[in-house]
């Protein structure tokens, strides 16, 4: 595999991007609203919002992407950087693109001052726990949470 360029997202990408934003939504089958979809698309291109998204290219051909988060924290007065959603292509599992995009957040979040990046993943992602177990270290937390829509 020729080397991996992981980019941040600009609004020629969305096409390039779209396409990995469904394959995770049918890898954790659901099915996020075209108009929520359209929002946080609109969200990672503002400047001024938290919200950021990359790409990681092999050549012209998207196999990746990741999606991070800003916000404070009572436990520090820097932010921390929520790794809300990671994806590698189907093909490309393996080959070093997860790691890649993962350390593309840990810098990115060094830069601006966050003291933490933290991410969640679901009990049966066996393969993901394992590049996870590797680059960082389980909390020991358990997730709750209540939904009202």
């Amino acid at each position: 595999m020729q080397s991996v360029e992981i980019k941040s997202i600009d609004s020629n990408d969305f096409d390039t991007w779209l396409p990995l934003w469904k394959g995770y939504q049918r890898f954790y089958e659901v099915d996020i609203p075209e108009s929520v979809t359209l929002e946080n698309w609109a969200h990672f291109l503002d400047p001024v919002e938290p919200m950021h998204a990359a790409l990681a290219m092999v050549g012209e051909e998207a196999l990746g992407l990741v999606h991070s988060i800003y916000h404070r924290s009572t436990w520090t007065t820097d932010d921390y950087c929520y790794l809300q959603d990671l994806f590698v292509a189907d093909d490309a599992r393996g080959s070093g693109i997860g790691r890649a995009l993962i350390e593309h957040v840990y810098a990115d979040a060094r830069r601006r001052g966050a003291s933490r990046v933290y991410w969640t993943t679901h009990e049966s992602n066996h393969s993901a726990m394992q590049l996870y177990d590797r680059l960082a270290d389980r909390s020991g937390f358990i997730q709750y949470r209540k939904l009202f829509a």
